[in-house]
């Protein structure tokens, strides 16, 4: 018994022609998606393996299709002629799809890394398109940050104390502070005329080769002293540190200096190898005074005896006298002396500083007017009583003003008196119109018998006494003095706590 094949024909044609619907159905989709997003690779892939499919369909149902109706009128040679070309033809759609699907992988790793840098190039763009919307307000704010920037650095140049200057490598100044231009004696018109040259301020010609040869081999140079000189050649000692600036366009190398004036510094240490020295000496002092003071009182006193026995007019009696004078003279400098090594003893009072100069200056006022000097003075009124020895400050300002008298054939001597800032001290100077002193001889004025009068007119202790009676008050004794121009002797003496409410 044979079952009939009608069914299965008609299920393969329906089969055949339902496949050929649904591909066509698939192509469809597939170019609604791919014309939704044509530059997805993604559907650009589907509708190719769907076009492939749709083929193999169509080659498929087509051709059992013919084949049924072929077999069915009993053309069974002609379908044997035309099944190889059917089957190739399926083949070749399999071939192409499965190539399709192959080569995407390729694409798809091209395509991914298209989007990566498509995602990229969008993020510049998005980036290019703020900064062209917002490329005013950048520029006025990294604008507003420099000159900020800039101000701030040019606050620390300008209000600096302490000397800043940029140097070529061949010495022309390009620049220098304010603080720099008042210590050198120069002016912006004379930098700016580019003809100065940083090494003309260096008062020995081989510290500038030194320090530029220290800069070229190391790059910097630190806390080096040296002695600078001014626009009116006066000089003060500084201590110099530099550094290099390199320049990679070819242009010259630029030196940084940063200079300290250290004048103070170095006469504050002056002073100090002053005060030991002078302590040295006044031990010394002490006890060379002490030994002569006990045959010098004997030698007078025998003296004095054979003067009351001598008759006047006599030889002897003027003989006695002359070693009378000397005796008493020598004694006045074992006394000086004695002062000076500080062995006697400061009684002190509290004192108005103004009444202690006036009296010393009635008592040798007379004898300026008869030298044609005047004493001019410049009294506050306000500085209170001050602890003292008035005696011995009494014996430093007489020392100062005859010394100032001396130094001078005419003119004015001035006084001032006054407190400082601070109202801790008081500030006494004695200004004279003489001849100055020299350079050679300022380290020199304080040392005992050390005195620039011709012989016989001093014996070099004035000063040395007056030195150490100020040290002895808790203050200082200083000097100035230019050649020619004259000199200032300064005395400062503390004012101690309350002494406002004394006065």
């Amino acid at each position: 018994m044979s079952l009939p094949v009608y069914p299965i024909w008609l299920s393969d044609l329906m089969g055949s022609a339902l496949m050929i619907l649904f591909s066509f159905l698939c192509v469809r989709l597939a170019r609604k998606l791919r014309d939704r997003d044509p530059t997805n690779i993604i559907w650009l892939y589907l509708l190719s393996v769907c076009y492939m499919l749709a083929a193999f369909a169509i080659s498929r149902g087509v051709g059992h299709i013919v084949k049924r109706i072929l077999l069915t009128l009993h053309y069974d040679t002609t379908w044997t002629l035309l099944r190889p070309y059917s089957g190739a033809f399926n083949t070749l759609t399999f071939v192409f799809v499965a190539s399709v699907t192959l080569f995407f992988n390729r694409v798809w790793k091209i395509y991914q890394q298209i989007l990566t840098d498509k995602q990229a190039i969008q993020q510049a763009h998005e980036q290019l398109l703020f900064l062209n919307q917002n490329l005013e307000t950048l520029v006025a704010e990294r604008t507003r940050d420099l000159a900020l920037s800039e101000r701030e650095y040019r606050r620390i140049f300008e209000v600096s104390r302490d000397m800043i200057a940029l140097v070529r490598d061949d010495g022309t100044l390009v620049t220098l502070n304010p603080s720099g231009m008042e210590m050198l004696g120069l002016s912006n018109s004379t930098i700016s005329s580019g003809g100065c040259f940083f090494q003309d301020s260096f008062e020995t010609p081989d510290d500038w080769t030194s320090l530029t040869q220290d800069l070229k081999q190391r790059g910097y140079a630190a806390d080096r002293e040296i002695s600078m000189k001014r626009a009116d050649k006066s000089c003060f000692n500084g201590l110099i540190s530099g550094s290099v600036e390199e320049r990679t366009d070819g242009t010259p190398e630029i030196y940084h200096f940063l200079i300290k004036d250290i004048s103070q510094r170095k006469a504050m240490e002056q002073q100090i190898l002053q005060a030991d020295k002078l302590a040295s000496i006044g031990q010394l002092a002490a006890g060379i005074a002490h030994e002569i003071n006990n045959p010098l009182g004997i030698i007078l006193g025998y003296t004095q005896l054979l003067i009351r026995s001598e008759s006047e007019g006599s030889q002897n009696l003027e003989d006695l006298r002359i070693i009378e004078k000397h005796s008493r003279a020598c004694k006045t400098i074992v006394e000086n002396l004695l002062s000076f090594s500080r062995r006697a003893q400061t009684k002190m009072s509290a004192c108005r500083i103004n009444d202690v100069i006036e009296e010393v200056v009635r008592v040798v006022g007379h004898h300026f007017e008869l030298e044609r000097i005047a004493i001019e003075k410049q009294f506050d009124p306000l500085i209170p009583p001050i602890a003292i020895d008035e005696a011995k400050m009494r014996q430093v300002f007489m020392n100062l003003i005859l010394n100032a008298r001396q130094a001078m054939k005419s003119g004015t001597v001035r006084i001032e008196t006054r407190r400082d800032e601070s109202g801790r001290k008081a500030i006494v100077r004695v200004i004279d119109e003489g001849t100055g002193i020299e350079a050679k001889h300022m380290r020199r004025i304080f040392d005992p018998f050390f005195t620039t009068k011709p012989t016989g007119e001093g014996t070099g202790l004035g000063l040395s006494v007056s030195y150490g009676i100020v040290k002895d008050h808790g203050g200082e004794l200083l000097v100035e003095s230019e050649v020619g121009k004259g000199s200032v002797f300064t005395v400062i003496l503390p004012v101690q706590k309350g002494a406002d409410s004394e006065g």
